[in-house]
């Protein structure tokens, strides 16, 4: 594929991240666990196969959602721990109606301050320590890697990509099934926004 050979001489990274698809949780408004995909979301996922851009690289977050996705896309993935959601701790399959009812404190903070981590889990700015090496690594590879993941995983690489501060990370909404694609040209990241 003559794109994709241009890209690893040239030492251009091009980096593909899709969101898992809808579960319960997404769509009850609540702090995911590990559950599986639904029935319509497996389904959507095996007509976008077809358009999937083949890849030198494809990782998967261990979550069976992100599994699920892989699988229902085709695409035969790598289990990567540093793809992973952001850990809620003591929240996981709590619903926000919930926590605003019996956290309500708590739960401002999660939402204000990037280092609070009320939950127990992990805290915005924890996600994005996590996520900043894997990308300055993926950058230096070259070639065209494609990251199966969460929402809040994708947001922080989008905010790696613009250099925008954590506080924006609330600002970014990242629908299941879509794509986010970025370049690197080994010192920054890019957006790169296709034709349709």
């Amino acid at each position: 594929h003559r794109s994709r050979d241009k890209e690893k001489a040239s030492g251009m990274t091009r980096l593909t991240f899709i969101c898992h698809g809808a579960t319960a949780a997404i769509r009850q408004a609540r702090f995911p666990l590990d559950e599986a995909l639904e029935d319509k979301a497996m389904i959507d996922a095996r007509a976008l196969a077809p358009a999937i851009p083949r890849a030198d690289r494809i990782m998967t977050s261990p979550a069976l959602r992100t599994r699920q996705t892989a699988d229902a896309l085709g695409l035969g993935a790598e289990v990567v721990p540093t793809l992973a959601d952001c850990d809620y701790g003591r929240w996981a399959v709590q619903s926000i109606m919930a926590l605003q009812q019996s956290e309500p404190d708590a739960l401002s903070a999660w939402l204000t301050d990037t280092d609070a981590a009320p939950h127990g889990g992990e805290s915005i700015r924890a996600l994005h320590d996590r996520v900043a090496p894997w990308m300055q690594a993926q950058s230096a590879l070259g070639g065209h890697a494609i990251a199966i993941s969460h929402a809040p995983t994708i947001r922080l690489a989008v905010l790696i990509a613009l250099g925008a501060p954590l506080s924006s990370f609330w600002h970014i909404d990242v629908e299941p099934l879509s794509a986010v694609r970025m370049t690197s040209n080994g010192t920054r990241w890019s957006l790169r926004f296709d034709r349709v």
